[in-house]
C-alpha cells in the first residue's frame, strides 16, 4: 500500500522518505449528526485507506511544508505556522501544528509529506480523517513521538475541526485510530468510551456519485440549529450540555418548547441516540432483521427530519427495500455521497439480487449506475515499511 506514495515522494522530491503511515475510510452503519451532539455512533473501519510518507524538509527553509499527493501533482509548499493552505494540504498544516503544540516537533520544523489514497473523496466515506489520521501517525513516527492511538485521533480531529473548519464530530478520526478488523466501534462521542462490537454481516457500499463538502455550508448549518436547540432546551433542563443526552421520554415536552425546523433536528438527534445504542446490543445479539429495521428508521428520520439525504440516495435505499434488504440508509452525513445496504445470505434480499435492483432504479431515473461493492470491517492507523 505505501508504494505509490514512496515512488510519488521519490519522484517529487528526489529523497527517500523517513516513515510511513495508512489509515482507514469508514462506514458508520447508525448514529448519524449524532457526534457533535455528544450521542453515540457505531462505525466500521474499511478496507480502502490513505497512506502518508513523511521525510525531512529542505534545510534552507525552516518551517516549510512541502505536500504532494498522487491526486494533485502539483506539490504545494508553505510556511505551515504562518498560513493555511488552500485544499487538502490545509489538513496536514493543521495536524503540523498539533505536534508542534504538543511540543513534539519544534517550531521551525520542515518536513516533506507524499500521499496516495484509495479512499474515494466526497462520498462520505471519511476520506479527510483517513488523511489527518495518517499525517499525523507517520509525522509522529518521523519524530519520534510516541502518541498512543487515541492522541492520534485526537490530533487529527483537532487539525480538521480547529484548523480547517469542518464543524465534526470525534467519530471519523476516533474509528480510523481504533478501528478492528471484524468489529464495529460503539463510541459514546460525550465521555469517548468505545466498545468493540462484533460485526459478520453482509453489507453492500453503494456510491451515488455525487460529492459533498463538508468543509462549508449545510454540516456547518446543521450544527448550529443543533446548538440553537440547547440553548433553548436549557430553559427546560437548566444542566443539559449535549443534545444527545435530553431523555427519549421526553420527545413531547422537546416538541412543544421548540419551533420548526429546530424541532425536527432534536427528534432526530435524540431518537438517533437511542436507535444507535438499540442498534449495537441487536449486532452484539446476531439479530440482524431487526438491526435491518432500525437503518431503514434512521434513514427515513434522516430524510424527514434533518434534510440530510438527496435523491439519489433515496433511490438506493427505495430500491433496496423493494428487492428485499434487511436494512439500508445513507452513510456519512448525507447530502450524496453514499448509502449502505445490509443483505442476506441468499434468495430475495441477497447482495446480487439488491445489487441489480439498485442499478435498475438507478438507471432508470438517472441514466447511469452507481459504483456498488461489498464492504467490511478494516483494521485502523498502523505504520507502513518504507
Amino acid at each position: 500500500m505505501s508504494r505509490p506514495a514512496i515512488d510519488l515522494f521519490q519522484n517529487a522530491f528526489g529523497t527517500i522518505p523517513r516513515s510511513a503511515a495508512s489509515a482507514p475510510g469508514r462506514v458508520n452503519l447508525i448514529g448519524e449528526h449524532t457526534d457533535y451532539n455528544g450521542g453515540p455512533v457505531l462505525p466500521i473501519a474499511i478496507a480502502e485507506r490513505t497512506t502518508a510518507v513523511v521525510g525531512p524538509g529542505p534545510a534552507d527553509a525552516p518551517g516549510t511544508l512541502e505536500a504532494v499527493s498522487t491526486r494533485y501533482n502539483a506539490v504545494a509548499r508553505v510556511r505551515w505556522q504562518e498560513e493555511l493552505p488552500p485544499g487538502w494540504p490545509a489538513y496536514v498544516a493543521g495536524v503540523l501544528r498539533e505536534l508542534w503544540t504538543l511540543e513534539a516537533i519544534p517550531p521551525r520544523g520542515s518536513l516533506r509529506i507524499a500521499v496516495a489514497s484509495d479512499v474515494p473523496i466526497g462520498a462520505g466515506l471519511s476520506s479527510s480523517a483517513a488523511l489527518s489520521v495518517a499525517t499525523a501517525k507517520a509525522i509522529a513516527t518521523f519524530v519520534g513521538a510516541k502518541l498512543t492511538p487515541r492522541q492520534i485521533a485526537g490530533v487529527a480531529f483537532r487539525a480538521e475541526h480547529d484548523h480547517v473548519g469542518v464543524r465534526c464530530g470525534v467519530m471519523d478520526q476516533t474509528i480510523a485510530s481504533l478501528g478492528k478488523s471484524g468489529h464495529a466501534l460503539l463510541l459514546e462521542c460525550a465521555s469517548l468510551e468505545a466498545r468493540q462490537i462484533p460485526f459478520a454481516a453482509r453489507l453492500l457500499l453503494v456510491d451515488t456519485g455525487v460529492k459533498h463538502d463538508l468543509s462549508a455550508g449545510s454540516l456547518n448549518e446543521r450544527r448550529a440549529e443543533c446548538e440553537e436547540v440547547v440553548k433553548r432546551l436549557k430553559l427546560e433542563l437548566p444542566d443539559l450540555v449535549w443534545l444527545a443526552s435530553w431523555p427519549v421520554e421526553w420527545l413531547p415536552r422537546l416538541k412543544r418548547a421548540l419551533p420548526e425546523p429546530l424541532r425536527s433536528r432534536a427528534v432526530h438527534v435524540v431518537s438517533e441516540t437511542a436507535r444507535a445504542r438499540f442498534a449495537a446490543q441487536l449486532l452484539a445479539g446476531k439479530k440482524l432483521t431487526q438491526f435491518g429495521r432500525l437503518l431503514y428508521e434512521s434513514h427515513e428520520s434522516c430524510r424527514r427530519l434533518y434534510e440530510c439525504s438527496a435523491p439519489e440516495l433515496d433511490t438506493v435505499v427505495a430500491a433496496a427495500k423493494r428487492a428485499g434488504a434487511l436494512g439500508a440508509r445513507l452513510t456519512g452525513a448525507g447530502w450524496g455521497g453514499a448509502a449502505i445496504v445490509l443483505v442476506k445470505e441468499r434468495g430475495a434480499g441477497s447482495a446480487e439480487r439488491v445489487a441489480e435492483a439498485i442499478r435498475a432504479a438507478f438507471r432508470e431515473a438517472y441514466g447511469r449506475e452507481p459504483e456498488i461493492r461489498p464492504v467490511k470491517s478494516s483494521a485502523g492507523v498502523r505504520t507502513e515499511r518504507v
